[in-house]
């Protein structure tokens, strides 16, 4: 089967390198724009971009999907199957153009957290577990039939980052598991259930990573671990952003009148509604990312 595989940012790499580790014929690859990124505003390719140039795979990187030089020259691969890890939204005349249809990888398991940030909000709900999803693209967004999902817990100690990796390593075993699959013409397409409580996964925004300290203890901490390593949930420090990446919460400390406390050594905590909680890694802003003790070595309230 001749594939064209969709995606731009490391979690899409892992799942192309599997296809062309296990002698898939991917024969073109599309990507976002190079864009300028740093300081000195250089041009910066897209990791999926890097991988392709070093395995001499074709790369297209169209601004908008409906440009028509972009669809003749999709159309000129006569790909069988487009794979779609971690891209932007498809036009249906994209979509559409492969005799075996496009399958996309999402990082849930649906119908659960359809949208752009499942890893986040699955954290910040609370879940105990999550997974990946591989389902054909149709017109309403992630509720195409599903082909395959896979499971994994989340742990106490799981932040957005640590699932993130995980789901990138068995998304990358169930893409190619689902393209074996459709390559034998054996494989099912699931609806997805209609009738149930539906949990959205929305885009992230800086706004909306500020952490709200009269909620309680446990729903702070998990905010704070669905938002961690990035975008980082923040909150002011005596007037300035202060990213806050790992908390704790504090079983046996009476409820302080003051929003925070600290002995200026080894402790910071911050009253919620129901407990105190320990801050274990921040960032304030213009400076390094670092330990509590650390921080507070150097800062003076």
């Amino acid at each position: 089967m001749k594939i064209i595989f969709m995606g731009t940012p490391d979690f899409a790499v892992a799942s192309l390198k599997k296809l062309v580790e296990n002698g898939c014929d991917v024969v073109a690859v599309i990507t976002a724009p190079d864009k300028p990124s740093g300081r000195g505003l250089q041009m910066n390719e897209t990791p999926v971009k890097k991988y392709a140039v070093l395995k001499n795979i074709p790369v297209l990187q169209p601004e908008k999907l409906k440009n028509p030089e972009f669809l003749e020259q999709l159309r000129s691969f006569d790909a069988d199957l487009q794979v779609v890890v971690a891209f932007r939204m498809l036009p249906e005349v994209v979509w559409a153009m492969p005799r075996k249809g496009t399958f996309n990888l999402h990082g849930s398991l649906l119908p659960q957290y359809r949208g752009a940030a499942p890893i986040n909000w699955a954290v910040i709900n609370g879940e105990v577990e999550t997974g990946v999803t591989t389902f054909f693209i149709e017109k309403e967004i992630d509720t195409g039939k599903i082909i395959f999902a896979d499971k994994i817990p989340i742990l106490p100690e799981d932040n957005a980052g640590t699932i993130h990796d995980k789901l990138m390593e068995i998304g990358a075993d169930l893409v190619l598991k689902t393209v074996r699959a459709i390559e034998t013409g054996d494989y099912p397409q699931v609806p997805q259930l209609q009738d149930i409580e539906l949990k959205a996964a929305p885009k992230i925004f800086k706004e909306t990573c500020e952490i709200n300290w009269n909620q309680p203890a446990e729903q702070i901490h998990n905010f704070v671990r669905g938002l961690s390593p990035y975008p980082a949930a923040w909150t002011l420090l005596q007037g300035k952003v202060c990213k806050i990446y790992k908390t704790q919460i504090v079983e046996n400390q009476e409820l302080s009148d003051e929003p925070f406390i600290t002995d200026g050594k080894k402790h910071l905590m911050f009253k919620s509604a129901d407990k105190m909680i320990a801050v274990e890694e921040l960032q304030l802003e213009g400076k390094k990312r670092m330990g509590v003790e650390e921080f507070l070595r150097g800062y003076r309230f």
